[in-house]
């Protein structure tokens, strides 16, 4: 393995961290997928899954964006359903939020920096 190149599959890679694929929590020997720069999600969520509870974050952004499915995201900023796939939401450190999968859907998430406070 070398630590500047890799190919994978994202479900599989995110398997044993709950969809991440890159961040902080990977392991180095991972190489380029252990950063302190960005954290990415590749999550299949089934209709119905949701957080219902208000998820904060004090140090990060957030883009959420919809591979496909119909998904929401309501925050303490504003609300919105994904239908198409590209539709995103973004936010910014102190902005609360919670998601509701209406149907089956994938969604990617990137957050910046990578943190070990979440």
């Amino acid at each position: 393995m070398t630590t500047g190149w890799h190919t994978g599959n994202a479900a599989e890679d995110g398997a044993d961290t709950r969809g991440w694929i890159v961040g902080h929590f990977i392991d180095p020997s991972q190489g380029v997928r252990s950063t302190k720069d960005v954290e990415v999600k590749w999550a299949h969520h089934p209709k119905g899954d949701k957080r219902p509870e208000w998820t904060s974050d004090d140090q990060r952004t957030t883009l959420v964006m919809l591979i496909g499915g119909h998904f929401r995201v309501e925050s303490t900023e504003g609300a919105a359903t994904f239908t198409q796939q590209g539709d995103y939401a973004m936010w910014g450190p102190g902005v609360d939020h919670s998601w509701e999968a209406i149907e089956d859907s994938t969604v990617m998430t990137v957050r910046w920096p990578s943190s070990p406070t979440s």
